[in-house]
């Protein structure tokens, strides 16, 4: 199943380095941090408050170093490729185990291709990990266009229909035939958008999240129970706390003139880490300021948030997926509602829930979400 070229003069090999005077410019600027007047009680209830900044500053400046995450990205092999005008970023780990299972790897927004570092080498080398070889994975994880090293943007127009075409057209390239895909939030859009394109050779999508609402219909609503309205108010308190949704969706740029010019401003934006301060977040300090120190280095809030305006504008219809499909529904992330997934994508064929990990459950809890996709592509395989 598994077929890959060596690297070619359309596929260049790529290192994280960033210049010491990029580094030097983001202490600067932590150091001159002006936090906002805070608010009368400071908690999240307005927002990111002025407490988690300045401690989560405190240690940005004095504990976080850049350089080790940076020698942790580049222990995996990185490339950037040229798709129809579009620089494309990815990393690049074929298994040695024979018949390995290609996998895209979709990461989230606000993350980055560094959502799954923790998961290559498990998937990769299952035997390494305590696994079997028969559940091994050769790896691609590119970064979306517009996110990480996937700039300039080549225009505006990138919605999730055509990340899919491009990232299946990177597959054909790195000589892949046949292939799945896993992600979450925007890697789960993508995902989908696969299964709705199914070119040759797909597999399936194992996602976190089917993002199915209600219609309108009150037929919907018959056989629900405390656990799918449960999840309908988790649905209502997301839309409450998460604006920048239609923030970026309407005006991407204005908002990211700030952001782009601070980089306490980048971590503030990036409140999605920490479930918005409900709790709930397993995600680690240094977890998050790698996210937010790569989106302030490649300066990309602007090109990253454009998806939300291009899928708004769109002006797509909706559609059936009809691939076969996996979902994992983690206890403090988006509860799918399972008779509204099944009504958009009609062939579920694996369902799992998990008691605790979110909506960056690759970062939180790694091994569960790669046991997750080790049974799905299984029972694919024997299909």
């Amino acid at each position: 199943m598994t077929t890959t070229t060596n690297v070619s003069a359309e596929i260049r090999p790529f290192r994280v380095q960033i210049g010491q005077a990029e580094l030097d410019d983001l202490a600067q600027r932590l150091a001159n941090t002006r936090l906002p007047r805070p608010a009368a009680v400071d908690n999240w209830d307005l927002g990111t408050p002025n407490g988690y900044l300045r401690e989560t500053v405190d240690h940005w400046r004095d504990g976080f170093d850049w350089r080790e995450q940076e020698a942790r990205m580049n222990e995996f092999p990185h490339y950037i490729t040229d798709i129809d005008g579009q620089d494309v970023h990815f990393i690049h780990v074929p298994s040695a185990e024979a018949d390995a299972t290609p996998l895209l790897l979709i990461h989230t927004y606000p993350g980055s291709f560094a959502d799954f570092l923790d998961m290559i080498g498990p998937l990769t080398d299952p035997v390494a990990h305590g696994g079997r070889a028969e559940d091994a994975f050769s790896v691609v994880v590119p970064s979306i266009p517009g996110f990480g090293f996937s700039t300039p943007l080549s225009d505006g127009d990138w919605t999730m229909a055509r990340v899919a075409r491009t990232l299946d057209a990177l597959m054909r390239r790195l000589g892949y035939e046949s292939y799945g895909s896993h992600g979450s939030d925007a890697g789960a859009m993508v995902s989908r958008e696969l299964g709705l394109l199914k070119p040759p050779g797909y597999l399936g999508m194992h996602v976190l999240q089917l993002f199915s609402f209600p219609s309108g219909d009150p037929a919907e609503f018959a056989g629900f129970g405390p656990k799918e309205y449960a999840a309908l108010e988790h649905m209502q308190w997301f839309q409450s706390v998460g604006g920048y949704n239609a923030i970026n969706a309407s005006r991407p740029q204005t908002v990211a003139v700030g952001i782009a010019d601070s980089p306490v401003g980048q971590l503030a934006w990036s409140e999605q880490f920490n479930s918005f301060g409900n709790g709930t977040s397993l995600v680690t300090r240094d977890q998050i300021l790698t996210q937010v120190t790569l989106y302030w280095l490649t300066n990309t809030q602007a090109t990253a948030g454009r998806y939300h305006y291009a899928e708004a504008h769109s002006g797509a219809e909706p559609a059936i997926n009809t691939a076969p499909t996996g979902v994992a529904v983690f206890a403090d992330d988006f509860q799918t509602i399972r008779s509204l997934a099944e009504r958009d994508n009609t062939n579920i064929v694996h369902w799992s829930e998990f008691p605790s990990g979110g909506h960056f459950a690759s970062l939180e809890v790694p091994d569960a979400v790669t046991a997750d996709l080790r049974t799905f592509f299984a029972a694919l395989r024997k299909s």
